[in-house]
């Protein structure tokens, strides 16, 4: 598959053409992004309320989570539990994609909805989550109450957003490599003198438009500029682990990427539903084994990092196709859009605020960041959206409108604490945790090296861009995440973490 090269920034005369259009729209450029993917909050799974729908159109499908309403999985049972739970998801995608295609019939017929689309679909996740029973009942004891995540309901538009505070630092209040976030620029410097809302949102297209039709929306964006900036930095205590050690393995310039996801959906092809990026270890799709990835080759200088890091592609929403535009992942789970190239990628671990770290276990799976916080709520986000020269303000909820001169950056501070015992969980979460406000682990679990991931994108300035999603969560921004495995080669993983607690600086 064709990578995209980077966009050049648009002329002077595309800029006032734009500029006179946002004029004739009512201002800010902003309605030109689709305006027919608009969804809100609510408790995943219930129904929406006749004021919550009042006025507003119908705009995504919310179910609850399932994984996080099962208790802890036997790993016999892993596999085929972890099958059905894919399973669940391309229901989800199947039921999205036949309510996005009859949506005005729909909003006219409420009860077309329920009869071909919501009813159907609770059918079918009663099944998997019966067979999940089933699968667990054979080793242990029969979970009760699955039946109650086979509900799912349409959801209305929205507006309230999630994460009410936008200069909210998504680290769970680490700063991400205990260093400054404007990586030695001055975050109170414009790098241009234009107001973003007179810049060209994508060329004279039509961002956020494309053929998905479901999103990004005007409220998806926000100016920096506008943003609050976080001025608070953890105090790091006597005894701190201060060093770092970085691992280059390059900007996925080969263009590796699949809509696998070997961690929550094992064995599964496009289990995710949306395209990630891969750099690092070449092995990783849905069926690699731990022996596979150990084999792989790497994209890393230090060829002792097998490791694997992947997250979802960043397209421009101008309306031109990319090669997967008939592919899973891509056009048929409506990604569209030019893949980005980044412009620079940062892999750095860090230490801990209150003392030294221990090795990672080889095969240490972490994912940061819920894929679908869109409709679960913010309970595991972790997305952290900026732009250069502005890292001191991180948005989670909004994609950052970056003046003239500025890159867009993403942002992954990943879990740093481990439990001792675990490489994965039955919910890829429980065997790894964030510190707590002071900086120390929770009970149980010891500080393991943390992974900062720094991703920087060349577009266009202005809205006009957005990353892959699972269709019903209509690309926002807070639904932004990341994934790492680690396979790193004893000897360097020892490497690694002498030099962060003696506080030196490795690559």
């Amino acid at each position: 598959m064709r990578r995209t090269s980077r966009k050049k920034r648009s002329t002077l005369a595309n800029r006032a053409i734009a500029a006179s259009a946002a004029l004739i729209l009512g201002g800010g450029g902003l309605l030109a992004v689709n305006v027919y993917a608009s969804a809100g909050e609510g408790p995943s799974g219930s129904p929406p309320t006749r004021t919550q729908n009042a006025g507003r159109p119908l705009s995504t499908i919310d179910c609850p989570e399932a994984v996080n309403g099962l208790p802890e999985v036997p790993d016999q049972a892993r596999g085929e539990v972890d099958r059905e739970l894919a399973a669940m998801d391309t229901q989800i995608t199947d039921a999205y994609r036949q309510f996005a295609d009859r949506k005005e019939q729909m909003a006219r017929d409420p009860g077309l909805a329920e009869n071909a689309v919501l009813g159907p679909l609770r059918g079918k996740r009663a099944a998997s989550l019966d067979r999940i029973g089933i699968a667990i009942g054979r080793v242990a004891e029969r979970p009760q109450g699955l039946e109650s995540l086979a509900g799912c309901s349409l959801r209305a538009d929205d507006d309230r957003g999630q994460g009410q505070d936008q200069g909210r630092n998504a680290g769970q209040g680490q700063d991400p490599g205990g260093q400054d976030p404007g990586r030695g620029e001055d975050p109170g410097q414009d790098p241009g003198d234009q107001d973003p809302g007179d810049q060209d949102p994508g060329q004279g297209e039509d961002p956020g438009r494309g053929r998905g039709g479901n999103g990004p929306e005007a409220a998806d964006f926000v100016d920096i500029r506008s943003v609050r900036p976080d001025a608070d930095k953890p105090r790091k205590r006597r005894g701190a682990s201060r060093g770092s050690f970085s691992t280059d393995c390059g900007r996925n310039e080969n263009g590796k990427f699949n809509p696998d996801n070997v961690i929550v959906a094992p064995g599964v092809s496009n289990g995710a539903h949306h395209m990630h990026d891969y750099v690092g270890n070449q092995a990783n799709d849905a069926f690699a084994s731990d022996d596979d990835l150990a084999d792989g080759a790497t994209t890393c200088r230090n060829q002792g990092d097998r490791s694997t890091y992947y997250w979802p592609v960043l397209r421009l929403q101008n309306g031109q196709d990319e090669d997967d535009v008939d592919a899973d992942g891509g056009g048929r789970d409506q990604n569209v859009g030019e893949i980005q190239t980044p412009s620079r990628v940062t892999l750095k671990f860090v230490g801990s605020p209150v003392g030294r770290v221990t090795a990672m276990p080889r095969f240490l799976r972490i994912i940061t960041g819920d894929a679908k916080a869109f409709t679960n709520g913010d309970a595991n986000a972790n997305a952290s959206w900026s732009c250069t020269g502005f890292e001191d303000r991180q948005v989670e909820d909004k994609y950052p409108i970056c003046p003239e001169g500025s890159q867009v950056v993403r942002t992954f501070a990943f879990q740093n604490c481990w439990d001792g015992q675990n490489t994965d969980s039955a919910n890829h979460r429980t065997h790894v945790a964030f510190a707590q406000d002071d900086g120390r682990c929770p009970r149980g679990f010891r500080a393991v090296p943390q992974l900062v991931q720094r991703i920087v994108y060349d577009v266009p300035p202005g809205p006009g861009f957005a990353v892959d999603s699972f269709p019903e969560q209509l690309h926002k921004p807070i639904t932004d995440h990341g994934d790492f495995i680690n396979v790193f080669d004893e000897r360097l993983m020892r490497t690694m973490v002498r030099c962060i607690n003696d506080g030196r600086r490795c690559r």
